[in-house]
């Protein structure tokens, strides 16, 4: 009885693990530190004094930002703690995200639910393993100028680390973590889960059969829309802010969790208010995903 040959195309492909390399944790560390120090950082302070300052306007937080030191003022924090947790978060996402992605589509996932899987996974693994305490700092860093208005000089960067160990200990510097993790796990599970998804689009677009490799400018496209799309978590991050920030408010809540601060802001600001800083984050999110999900892939 003759055989009927299988049809090409039609063998199903093959799932490849990638190897666990140092090279490959070398360039994740690499490309985030080449995110936070070029656009990353600017983005990341105009973002934060918005939601720190949720009066602010795009323009009156840039006015602000210059005020503090020129072009200086928008890299402040970057020294140490943009830098630290940089290194270490990038080669963190990059593994952890990977294998989480592997396993996902192992078990039968598509493209789409094994990048929010692998993103989601990197993302709780970043916070928890390195971006606690250095978040917690860059925030403290760029909300401290709020005691020099007062009159007061403000400490040094090692002198307020020292400063909030000795009155809180770990818990302090780690203040707002699970905000982070929160962030960080819906930030990366929706960025590489949206950019696969567009990824997808792009293919069906230009004819390009599944599992067909993208150029390079259809890769960056794919991940601008993906990053700049997961923006709508920012309700988490100004909660985040307002956590970690120094302001001196008698009506903030004096031990904050995520639920009484998003109640603080909700009644300070209103639902505007939860939403202060979306369009620097909106950018921040499209070169985060550029560097870390398309070069990353490259």
């Amino acid at each position: 009885m003759a055989t009927t040959a299988p049809l090409a195309g039609t063998e199903p492909k093959k799932l490849e693990k990638k190897p666990i390399k140092f090279s490959n944790l070398l360039l994740g560390a690499g490309l985030n530190m080449f995110e936070v120090t070029t656009l990353g950082q600017p983005l990341e302070v105009v973002k934060t004094t918005m939601a720190a300052n949720r009066s602010d306007t795009f323009g009156g937080a840039l006015s602000r930002i210059w005020a503090r030191g020129g072009v200086a003022g928008y890299f402040q924090g970057l020294i140490p703690w943009a830098w630290i947790e940089a290194s270490t978060k990038g080669a963190v996402l990059l593994f952890v995200a990977s294998e989480a992605e592997y396993y996902a589509k192992s078990f039968g996932a598509s493209d789409f639910t094994g990048g929010i899987a692998g993103g989601m996974a990197g993302g709780v693994a970043q916070a928890y393993a390195t971006m606690g305490f250095c978040t917690c700092m860059k925030t403290v860093e760029i909300t401290k100028h709020k005691i020099a208005a007062k009159g007061v000089k403000p400490p040094g960067t090692f002198e307020t680390f020292m400063d909030i160990y000795r009155k809180e200990g770990i818990r302090g510097i780690n203040k707002g973590v699970n905000a982070v993790a929160i962030r960080q796990t819906t930030n990366w599970g929706s960025r590489f889960g949206l950019s696969r998804l567009a990824e997808q689009g792009i293919r069906k677009v230009t004819g390009k059969e599944e599992g067909q490799k993208l150029g390079g400018m259809e890769k960056v496209l794919a991940s601008g829309l993906g990053g700049g799309l997961s923006a709508w978590n920012q309700p988490i991050e100004v909660i985040r802010v307002e956590m970690q920030s120094k302001t001196d408010d008698p009506n903030r809540p004096k031990k904050m969790t995520v639920g009484n601060t998003a109640r603080y802001i909700y009644g300070s600001n209103g639902l505007k208010g939860l939403y202060r800083g979306v369009a620097p984050r909106i950018g921040l999110g499209v070169w985060q995903t550029i560097c870390m999900v398309a070069l990353g892939d490259m």
